[in-house]
């Protein structure tokens, strides 16, 4: 290439990164946004903020293992990279304690920090945009009200792209529109308060939406179900009563698993289990009617028509011995238990659906529901994952999965690895 050419390829490269970078400075500046009125901080305001912080689950992520509460540091696994949550605590150099109420709004309803900086949507902002401004103003009231630590947030460890803001200002244009919650007039006060707490604040399509290759959900109501990144877990459609659709349950029976983790019906284990323990058993009686009446409504939509291949003959033997040595004592012979705190396995919607992930989870990691005032001492399922091999595990559940009128399909050792 003669030189005229290298310079000429060089000012078009200067001038490329120029340009990005003035794209990314204008999508940075602060959003505009209408400020709030202001609020007088009474303690029935952070009292009401402390129970949105509860539905939010906020702690959940926002609270290191062993650490002080919602003072960060806790590090998020995702496909991209880690990321690591932010410190909520009022410290005025390394918290929020010089956000306004405002910076606080525009935080959840656009995704952008006090300094300009867009954020990772491992923060669910795309959910949080729902949240009204009442709500925030409340939020923001509580958690200025907790004891200040000082925690300096954790530098994010994500791949080149990801990590950059440019990448964020291409992925919010392609897949975020900081869209408000708007009832539904055709519905009940209820169902919208349903609606509401379940799109919003719960951020329940987090889990049980499909992602695309780049993390993002649909923009609109989506519960099909999604493999919960880096975890090992399935959240199941919410709108197939073959896998965790509510629809023809009796409403008491959904508040019942909202609050106590365990109903007649079924219980929650894994990351579930941890959202009815800091989150759904804390809300009062409306709330959960309201959830639960929502998510009876939503349309149902069959999962696509799961494989059906069988295992071979002689691994469906040593599943059954497997069972009969490590499962029968509880689930019973047939797969029919007849105490009402050990599962039947005949029919049952995690051991018969598409998806083997959760049911080789169980046994690879044990499970327990959580401990709740309704449920204070849960069973719980032991682990299995010391003792047995993957071709082991893949046995048990591809006779599981088999057995007692079971028709779905087997599991090899590689789907055990993964789960791994």
């Amino acid at each position: 290439m003669s030189a005229r050419r290298w310079t000429f390829a060089a000012v078009l490269l200067l001038g490329l990164v120029g340009a990005g970078a003035l794209w990314v400075r204008q999508a940075t500046a602060l959003l505009p946004i209408e400020p709030g009125a202001a609020v007088p901080v009474t303690a029935e305001l952070v009292e009401r903020g402390a129970y949105l912080a509860r539905a939010g689950n906020c702690a959940a992520c926002h609270t290191e293992r062993g650490g002080a509460a919602y003072a960060g540091g806790l590090g998020i696994a995702t496909p991209f990279g880690t990321v690591y949550a932010s410190n909520l605590t009022p410290d005025a150099d390394t918290g929020i304690g010089r956000w306004s109420a405002d910076d606080l709004w525009r935080a959840l309803h656009h995704g952008q920090s006090r300094n300009g900086r867009l954020l990772y949507p491992a923060f669910p902002y795309p959910d949080y945009a729902r949240v009204t401004r009442e709500d925030s103003d409340a939020l923001h009231a509580y958690l200025m009200s907790l004891p200040p630590v000082r925690a300096p947030n954790r530098v994010h460890d994500l791949r080149f792209p990801y990590g950059t803001q440019t990448a964020l200002v291409a992925w919010r244009t392609l897949f975020f529109s900081p869209e408000p919650f708007r009832p539904d007039n055709t519905r009940s006060a209820e169902w919208n308060r349903g609606a509401y707490l379940t799109l919003g604040l719960g951020h329940c399509m987090a889990c049980h939406a499909p992602r695309n290759a780049l993390g993002a959900t649909a923009s609109e109501p989506d519960f099909s179900g999604g493999q919960i990144p880096m975890q090992g877990w399935y959240a199941p459609s919410l709108a197939s009563p073959r896998e965790a659709g509510v629809q023809d349950w009796p409403l008491a029976e959904v508040v019942r698993l909202l609050r106590d983790g365990h109903s007649a019906r079924g219980a929650t284990l894994g990351p579930m289990a941890d959202v009815v323990a800091g989150s759904t058993r804390h809300l009062d009686e409306a709330d959960l009617n309201a959830m639960a009446t929502y998510l009876k409504s939503l349309p149902v939509v069959a999962p696509a028509a799961p494989d059906t291949e069988r295992a071979e003959p002689q691994v469906l033997v040593l599943g059954q011995r497997l069972y009969e040595a490590k499962c029968a004592q509880c689930h019973g012979e047939n797969g029919t238990s007849a105490a009402p705190e050990f599962p039947s396995l005949a029919g049952h919607r995690t051991v018969t659906m598409a998806s083997s992930a959760n049911l080789v989870r169980v046994i690879v990691s044990g499970g327990f529901p959580p401990s709740t005032p309704g449920n204070p001492r849960p069973y719980g399922m032991p682990p299995f994952g010391q003792e047995l091999s993957n071709a082991e595990i893949a046995a048990l559940a591809s006779y599981v999965r088999g057995a007692w009128g079971n028709t779905a399909s087997r599991v090899l050792p590689l789907d055990v690895q993964k789960v791994r």
